[in-house]
């Protein structure tokens, strides 16, 4: 059964479209690009271990997600089939917490990677980085998948003691009864969230400040002006990715926070933000690494284009 889809609706599930597909081929893209130098190479280093699993979080968290809200827009009646809502939503959470870890996880890697401090423990991090980073990776994998099961386990719970919710005809107000059950997990999550974004917050402090001192000990000993150029981007670019994410975090909070209020128009600002910023964020990291943007440009057809022109 097909709901009564206002334009607004209609709106809504073009852009979210448009965008999640967007960034499922962008992240698409990462993720075969790098398991092919995987065949070829027979290993990865530490950057494009967290490159493919961030690629493979991010392409399955825009699939679920757009899957979700297409599904709850469009037929919301389909997922009051048994089981069907909380396996949306447990793989929803997932990808969406691995998303969040990975992503910081990068920005941590980059900050012992390229910052340089005499601190006897952050020579240590630096030197054992490389065997640190299999370890994070999969403590940030278990994390979201205990994430998801209680995700998962609280909606199931809920769906029990609210059988006759499915009955009612708005599919807001079936979620929002929902999502009464689950302010432990809003918290859980939220406060995993939060640390995340707290070391990405001293992590960007320690690599700008690091930058920063660099590039003033290269000016004052005359160093060579493209040295002083490339630091001065390398600041920049750390400084885009922070504020990317600062909004990205926000736009959670902002989902946590209206998601059982009714506010249509601000979960709509929250749902753009999230679905963009993984496509958004993941080109940014392809046109930062060369390989990856030779790769990139050597498959798009108006790059070809303008090779033949030339």
């Amino acid at each position: 059964q097909q709901s009564n889809v206002t334009s607004f609706s209609a709106t809504t599930v073009a852009i979210i479209t448009l965008e999640a597909f967007a960034g499922m081929w962008i992240n698409a893209f990462l993720v075969c690009v790098l398991c092919i130098a995987w065949v070829k190479k027979k290993t990865l280093n530490s950057n494009e271990k967290i490159l493919l699993l961030l690629g493979c979080s991010r392409f399955w968290y825009l699939c679920f997600s757009w899957i979700s809200s297409f599904l709850s827009i469009i037929y919301p009646h389909f997922l009051f089939v048994h089981h069907i809502f909380q396996l949306f939503q447990g793989a929803y959470s997932f990808f969406n917490c691995s998303n969040f870890w990975v992503s910081g996880s990068l920005y941590v890697f980059y900050c012992i990677k390229i910052a340089n401090f005499r601190n006897s423990y952050f020579i240590y991090l630096k030197v054992k980085i490389d065997r640190i980073v299999p370890w994070l990776l999969l403590a940030s994998a278990i994390f979201s998948l205990v994430i998801g099961i209680l995700v998962y386990n609280n909606i199931d719970e809920a769906v029990c003691r609210n059988l006759n919710f499915t009955r009612q005809g708005r599919f807001w107000k079936a979620t929002i009864k929902i999502e009464e059950h689950l302010y432990p997990i809003f918290f859980l999550t939220g406060f995993v969230n939060t640390t995340s974004f707290t070391a990405v917050i001293f992590s960007a402090v320690f690599l700008l400040f690091s930058l920063w001192r660099h590039k003033r000990t290269m000016q004052t000993n005359s160093m060579n002006s493209l040295s002083v150029d490339a630091h001065i981007r390398a600041m920049k670019s750390i400084l885009s990715f922070f504020i990317m994410y600062s909004i990205n975090f926000m736009s959670l909070i902002l989902t946590l926070i209206y998601s059982t209020k009714y506010q249509i128009h601000m979960m709509f600002l929250a749902y753009l933000i999230q679905h963009v910023f993984p496509g958004v964020h993941s080109l940014i990291l392809i046109f930062s690494n060369p390989k990856l943007e030779k790769t990139l440009l050597r498959i798009l057809p108006c790059a070809k284009f303008k090779v033949c022109m030339r």
